[in-house]
C-alpha cells in the first residue's frame, strides 16, 4: 500500500519500496526508525519553511536532533553543501546514515552520537533543531555559538507555550525572528543571527 505523501510545494516523502517521483517534486526516502518520517507538524513545517529559502545554495548545515535525518536530507537537496547529523541516540544515528545512502546524499553528511557539546564544529549556515523547546532554551547559547554570523537557525518542537520565551531568548543573544509560525500544538521560528555577532 502506497505511504507517500507531498510537504509544502516542492517535497514528496516516500518509503524505500515505493518508486521514485516523475512529477518534478524532490523525493525524500525515508525509512522506519526514528522520529522524523516527515509525518509530524514540526518536521513538515521546517521542510516547508526550508523551500523558500536562497541561503541553502552552498550551505553547511548542523541538524541537532536529527531523528532519520530527514530536515538535513531536505537541505542537501536543496542545495546545502553538506550537514552534520547529531544525535543523542544511536540508533536514529543509524537510521539517518541509512536514509542519507537511501537518497544518494550520504557522501554529503556526517553522522554523529552525542549532545551539542560534543560538536567540535561551528560557523554552520544553517542550524536546525526540532526539539522541544525546553531544551532550546537550555542550548540557545551554544546553538548560537554554532553559527556564522548571519546564519538562520530554524527552531521547532516548541509547544505554544515556549514560544515566546524561546523567541525572546534568541532574541537576547542578538538574533532577529524571521519567521513564526503557529502550528496545531507546536510552533516553528526562523531567526537570524545578527551579522555584526561574534
Amino acid at each position: 500500500m502506497p505511504h507517500s505523501f507531498t510537504i509544502g510545494t516542492r517535497f514528496r516523502v516516500l518509503t524505500p519500496e515505493e518508486p521514485p517521483s516523475s512529477d518534478g517534486l524532490i523525493d525524500l526516502v525515508i525509512a522506519k526508525g526514528a522520529f522524523g518520517s516527515g509525518e509530524h507538524e514540526t518536521t513538515a513545517s521546517c521542510l516547508e519553511t526550508m523551500e523558500s529559502l536562497p541561503e541553502l545554495q552552498g550551505a553547511r548545515v548542523l541538524d541537532l536532533g536529527s531523528g532519520t535525518g530527514i530536515l538535513a536530507i531536505g537541505a542537501l537537496k536543496l542545495g546545502a553543501a553538506c550537514a552534520v547529523c547529531l544525535d543523542i541516540n544511536p540508533q536514529a544515528v543509524e537510521t539517518a546514515r541509512r536514509n542519507c545512502d537511501l537518497n544518494h546524499v550520504g557522501d554529503r553528511a556526517e553522522h554523529l552520537t552525542g549532545v551539542l557539546s560534543d560538536l567540535r564544529g561551528s560557523d554552520f549556515d544553517l542550524v536546525l533543531a526540532n526539539i522541544y523547546g525546553d531544551l532550546l532554551l537550555d542550548l540557545a547559547a551554544d546553538l548560537v555559538a554554532r553559527a556564522r554570523p548571519g546564519a538562520l537557525l530554524l527552531l521547532s518542537g516548541i509547544l505554544w507555550e515556549y514560544n515566546f520565551e524561546v523567541r525572546q531568548a534568541f532574541e537576547a543573544l542578538a538574533c532577529t525572528v524571521v519567521k513564526n509560525c503557529m502550528l496545531a500544538q507546536f510552533s516553528t521560528v526562523l531567526l537570524r543571527k545578527n551579522a555584526d555577532r561574534i
